[in-house]
């Protein structure tokens, strides 16, 4: 497929760097603002932004989502959810997606304006990517996340922003949004009310990278503010935050909106201030620009009232409509290269094909014992398909999602791959979470079904886990927990009996899990031979779970979060200090760790070799050779990562990845950069320092633990090199 950006990089200077193309478009917007009364103002600064006849603007709504493809505006690619793609570990590839996704934004917006419609979701602002960090397995939002590692969301949201912003020198294609700044990751029934404390080193160190990452690597248009607090401050009117850090530290230049109906938790949740005008000026004098909502409909009046600077309003309008400007979506007479994308880019062959690779390379293969995988559909006479997720769309999909013009769950999938040589049987077996299907019934009401569907097949497919009414977002209607948050880790439901039934059956059972974060699933990990993680992969999942078990498709997906044994080894949900949290500070074992997963080949890592024993501000490169050892073709994600030999820091980090697509018994040489920042650590006081001292470089296809040393059978060796003078990044 060829994308735009192939085209468009290596012109003239793209518009998200372009100083002077900036300045003339900021011209043009302060003469408008400047016709503007202060009524017109404050109506400007809510997210269902009128028309104004007399300059020529039309009517505006800047909300529209598109986390994994244009969302709740009707047909679009349903991509695979943000954690399914987070596991491609492939930055190249999630540009492809998010400029996929931008191509049906122009094609549905150009559709759209033709008719007149202005309405919600039908803007070319998207709130996308959520580069929050996923710190805790139970938050219902994670899977709306890239995982729970910083440097891998930092390099997949950056990536992701500039699919989706283009690399046109004059326009965006559409405007991202970084959110939800900062420190924010649940409980999510305690969201408009939640203080979120956090150390500085902790926020510097985990949860601020990605988004100065999408700042000042991708210049992302927009950011988007928290519901909650962080350190006593409401994050859409965080000092802190907004100016200290944003505007000050980084030099963000774009706009910040914030989350929706998070203003007026100022006063109704947080009670940090009196009332509406109270909360309105907190947000705009603090550097809030638009308001999610309707409450910033009290601007004119705080201005009035000297609560605000009617030159504040000033800044944030023209921040606001530089936005529009870049967009091209004002004067008749401004032509960008996206007003001909034809509606018929939206769900094309193209699209769909893209979208099947898409999920894929997301899936991750967690056990093959004894090689049962891939399946040979030449010895195989009839399979049983069984699980609440066999035929669940909604598993398929995760939130924030649009709408397929077709979707393949499992069960069609595998269907469709076995044709009419293979008999497919298929059960629901339970119910995703109740503990029965029939409410007439006495319970356990598939049982005796489970059971002769096993005796009948050479091989079963279980197809367990979660879908996006179990974890999502607080208020996500028909949420089975109502908080969109996980009370435990388990397989919900009666998931875990029909599992037994299965593997008590001594047939063959392979366990698909579709779930938007981990799963305690130990049980199974001690007893099913063949176990695949197939996250929420988007409409064409069937068909790629399909491939992948057949072996049409070599799994290649890596875990970006850690799956832990128990529920229990987690700290508490609402403490934010990352101590004994995710890969890099748990001192646990875990179940499958951050960075594992499986193929059906092997790679072998050779001459590997750094450019210098002695890291200087320079950095140094490593060097290796990456062979495919076995006879099938496959990619291979290798891993980077670095530890400080020193006491009191964290376990080994990931600090640089690189997707390899090898045939059988190829070879390849790759040479990859580490900087000096991948040396760095942050201190007590947020500042980033390379500490003289002794580290250790690993580079291999996983992270360099025991237990990935178990599941892999191959143990990463250290290289050391020593860093002699400490320096500040």
């Amino acid at each position: 497929m060829a994308f735009a950006s192939d085209r468009l990089r290596g012109r003239k200077m793209e518009i998200v760097k372009d100083k002077a193309k900036n300045a003339e478009y900021e011209k043009r917007a302060r003469s408008l603002v400047a016709q503007m009364t202060l009524e017109e103002k404050a109506f400007q600064m809510v997210n269902s932004a009128p028309a104004i006849e007399r300059l020529g603007i039309k009517a505006y709504n800047w909300w529209n989502e598109a986390l994994h493809g244009v969302a709740r505006a009707g047909k679009a690619t349903v991509f695979p959810q943000a954690i399914s793609l987070a596991a491609t570990f492939d930055e190249d590839f999630i540009e492809q997606v998010a400029e996929a996704v931008s191509t049906e934004g122009r094609a549905k917006f150009n559709a759209q304006q033709k008719f007149e419609d202005f309405d919600i979701y039908k803007g070319l602002t998207f709130w996308s990517p959520n580069v929050n960090i996923f710190r805790d397995p139970r938050w219902g939002r994670g899977h709306e996340t890239f995982g729970e590692d910083p440097y891998l969301t930092s390099r997949l949201g950056v990536r992701f922003v500039e699919g989706l912003q283009g690399h046109d020198e004059n326009y965006l294609k559409t405007a991202a949004c970084a959110k939800h700044f900062a420190v924010h990751s649940g409980p999510e029934d305690l969201r408009h009310e939640f203080n979120a404390v956090v150390s500085i080193q902790d926020m510097y160190e985990t949860y601020l990278p990605a988004f100065k990452a999408c700042v000042q690597e991708a210049g992302v248009e927009a950011v988007m503010g928290a519901y909650n607090r962080t350190n006593d401050e409401p994050c859409c009117g965080s000092k802190t935050l907004l100016q200290d850090i944003l505007r000050e530290e980084w030099g963000f230049q774009g706009h910040v909106v914030s989350d929706c109906w998070a203003i007026r938790d100022f006063h109704g949740g947080h009670g940090v201030t009196a009332g509406p005008e109270e909360s309105v000026a907190m947000a705009v004098n603090h550097g809030c620009d638009l308001n999610c909502g309707e409450l910033f409909l009290y601007v004119a009046d705080a201005v009035r009232k000297g609560m605000i600077p009617e030159a504040r309003v000033d800044e944030a309008l023209v921040r606001l409509f530089m936005t529009r400007i870049k967009l091209g979506l004002l004067g008749d007479k401004e032509k960008t290269p996206y007003d001909d994308i034809p509606y018929t880019a939206v769900d094309s062959r193209q699209m769909q094909e893209l979208n099947l690779r898409a999920a894929e390379k997301c899936i991750v293969l967690l056990k093959n014992e004894n090689n049962l995988l891939p399946l040979d559909k030449s010895a195989i006479g009839t399979i049983g398909v069984i699980g609440p997720n066999a035929n669940n769309r909604k598993a398929l999909v995760g939130n924030y999602e649009g709408t397929a013009s077709r979707y393949y769950t499992i069960a069609e999938g595998i269907q469709e791959y076995a044709g009419e040589d293979v008999r497919v049987l298929v059960s629901e077996g339970c119910h995703l979470y109740r503990e029965q299907i029939s409410n007439l019934s006495r319970g356990k009401d598939r049982d005796s079904e489970v059971k002769a569907v096993c005796e009948a097949s050479d091989v079963v497919i279980m197809c367990l886990g979660l879908d996006a009414g179990l974890e999502g977002e607080e208020g996500d209607q028909g949420n089975q927990y109502a908080s969109g948050d996980k009370p435990n880790l388990h397989l919900p439901g009666r998931q875990q009996e029909i599992l037994e039934i299965a593997c008590a059956s001594g047939k063959p059972v392979v366990l698909v899990l579709l779930s938007g974060s981990a799963l305690a699933v130990g049980w199974a990990d001690e007893h099913v031979p063949a176990i695949v993680q197939g996250w929420y992969p988007g409409a064409q999942g069937g068909r790629a779970v399909a491939r992948v078990l057949f072996g049409d498709k070599n799994p290649e997906g890596r875990l970006p979060v850690t799956f832990y044994r128990t529920t229990e080894e987690l700290p508490a949900f609402t403490d934010y200090s990352m101590q004994g949290r995710t890969y890099r500070y748990m001192q646990t074992e875990a179940l499958y760790p951050f960075g594992y997963g499986l193929s059906y080949t092997t790679f072998a890592y050779t001459d590997v070799a750094l450019s210098s024993p002695v890291v200087g501000e320079e950095g140094i490169t490593v060097k290796a050779v990456v062979t495919n050892m076995g006879s099938r073709d496959g990619a291979e994600t290798v891993q980077v990562y670095v530890k400080a030999v020193r006491e009191a820091t964290p376990n080994a980090q990931l600090k640089a990845i690189r997707k390899l697509s090898l045939q059988a018994g190829q070879s390849q040489e790759i040479t990859i950069a580490l900087p000096a920042s991948a040396f760095a650590l942050y201190d007590t006081q947020g500042i980033n320092r390379v500490e003289a001292g002794n580290y250790h470089v690993f580079v291999g296809g996983a992270q360099p633990d025991g237990r990935s040393e178990a599941l892999t059978g191959q143990k990463i060796p250290p290289l050391s090199v020593e860093v002699r003078e400490s320096f500040v990044i």
